[in-house]
């Protein structure tokens, strides 16, 4: 192999704990800097998102979305296209979640472009790593947890049994700890565990035609992808929930 191949060739990054450690520090003391939670995916990632990729192409939708390649960022910050989605569709509980919060799909890139130029590569892995980027608030939505600091515990939880990158695991076991430290009687951990088992239990996501997904009913769509009630979640009180600070 010459110098100038094996240059170009594609690694995976390193494993960086104490980066991740340092990031989530920042994250508890203030959960909206978002950037935080890249630079621990980035630092935890290891090959998940190769293998991830790998998988998807094992797959016949996740070949043909993989030969697509569209930049769902594109698509999901388009009105005129999330006003197709008609009631009580996915596409609609989407649109409703994100303008309720003010969120958009390039916001969210912003934040990652904050960790470095990379997020941006022409390169399918990287790809990869963004369409898992750009469907976190649609399976906000599939899976029902809201935007509190127990809620997005309990997503990205769900998300490391998909997608098997420590980063996920990292935030959600973090956070869930964060929580019970704040408030005792909240059960943060078994929510977060039944979101990782319901991760499990649930087909792949990551491979699928969201366009697709979009416009069909949600209870629907839960039910084909095997998306399970999160009662443990839910049993907690807005209340209770909406006074996490995740703060040291």
């Amino acid at each position: 192999m010459t110098a100038t191949a094996d240059f170009d060739r594609f690694r995976p990054p390193p494993l960086e704990p104490m980066t991740a450690f340092r990031a989530f520090r920042k994250l508890v003391r203030n959960k909206e800097d978002t950037a935080q939670v890249f630079e621990i995916m980035r630092a935890l990632s290891g090959g998940s998102i190769a293998r991830g990729y790998n998988r998807m192409l094992g797959t016949m939708e996740g070949g043909r979305q993989a030969f697509l390649r569209d930049e769902l960022a594109h698509r999901l910050d388009d009105p005129a296209w999330l006003a197709r989605f008609g009631p009580g569709t996915v596409g609609a509980a989407y649109r409703d979640f994100r303008e309720a919060r003010g969120f958009t799909a390039e916001g969210l890139a912003d934040e990652a472009r904050k960790i470095g130029p990379l997020v941006d590569a022409q390169h399918p892995v990287v790809w990869y790593s963004r369409r898992l980027r750009d469907v976190h608030d649609i399976w906000h939505v599939l899976t029902g947890y809201r935007t509190d600091a127990l809620g997005e515990a309990c997503v990205v939880a769900f998300s490391h049994a998909q997608t098997g990158n420590l980063g996920f695991a990292f935030i959600g076991w973090g956070a869930a700890r964060e929580v019970q430290r704040e408030n005792r009687s909240i059960p943060a951990r078994r929510a977060v565990l039944q979101a990782w088992r319901h991760g499990r239990a649930a087909r792949w996501l990551p491979g699928l035609d969201y366009e697709a997904l979009l416009a069909e009913p949600l209870e629907t769509a839960r039910a084909r992808l095997n998306l399970r009630a999160p009662t443990v979640y839910d049993a907690v009180p807005e209340a209770a929930l909406a006074t996490l600070k995740l703060r040291a």
